[in-house]
């Protein structure tokens, strides 16, 4: 009886924040105010202040994790709405996609490296640009630890969703399939939800980009590892 009490508290907790979250982002619409790191940092502050374990904290948290398949389904919808402009678009969108995961895994690699940075830590970081559930599972494959990839694919994510437009924009990239193929390769479904926040035509290609790339990283990293280790 007491673990359904925490995980219940826990889980209003968490949406309490998000809402609350949702609130201030609306009143004062900037990168960082977005919900996602508001709530983030809110909680830790949380934890960390009352010195509560984030195993205690994932009694409730999990069954909200559990959500996040469902909710990356969901943006199939918009996809399906837009499917002409994929349709359009795919040569470039691939292209983009393509290039963009080999240089995500790159950098992580060489981050890694320049650092000396143990191997499962390394193998940790390399799909950190991959949605949640994919990053964990090609981790595990590769040798890596899954928690320590969650939280490296949450931080990608959120530098994503609040960094990404102030960098494309600084950029100049004004073309939504150019701002989706960016957004949806480099911060999954973090930056596909603020993609969306921003043109359901930019969030339409953002969520296909989140996908391919998804695919291309679970093929070109345990090849990657493979020959260099």
């Amino acid at each position: 009886m007491g673990n359904v009490f925490v995980s219940f508290l826990f889980i209003m907790m968490t949406l309490a924040v998000y809402i609350l979250g949702k609130v201030l982002y609306k009143k004062y619409p900037s990168p960082l105010t977005l919900p996602i790191l508001t709530g983030t940092l809110f909680i830790v502050f949380i934890l960390v202040f009352f010195e509560i374990p984030y195993e205690t904290y994932q009694q409730g948290g999990k069954w909200i994790e559990h959500l996040l398949g469902p909710a990356v389904v969901a943006l199939g919808y918009p996809l399906y709405k837009q499917r002409a402009l994929f349709t359009k678009y795919i040569v470039p969108v691939c292209v983009g996609v393509g290039v963009g995961s080999i240089v995500g895994v790159y950098t992580g690699f060489q981050f890694a490296y320049w650092l000396n940075i143990e191997k499962e830590v390394m193998f940790s970081l390399l799909p950190k640009s991959v949605t949640t559930p994919v990053a964990m599972d090609i981790a595990q494959t590769i040798g890596g630890a899954s928690p320590l990839t969650a939280i490296f694919v949450m931080f990608a994510g959120i530098s994503g969703a609040v960094g990404g437009p102030l960098l494309l924009r600084w950029c100049k990239v004004n073309d939504v399939v150019g701002r989706g193929v960016g957004m949806g390769t480099a911060s999954h479904a973090i930056g596909t939800a603020k993609a969306m926040e921003l043109s359901e035509q930019e969030g339409a290609i953002s969520t296909i980009a989140m996908t391919v790339s998804a695919v291309i990283v679970s093929v070109i990293i345990p090849v990657f590892v493979f020959f260099l280790y």
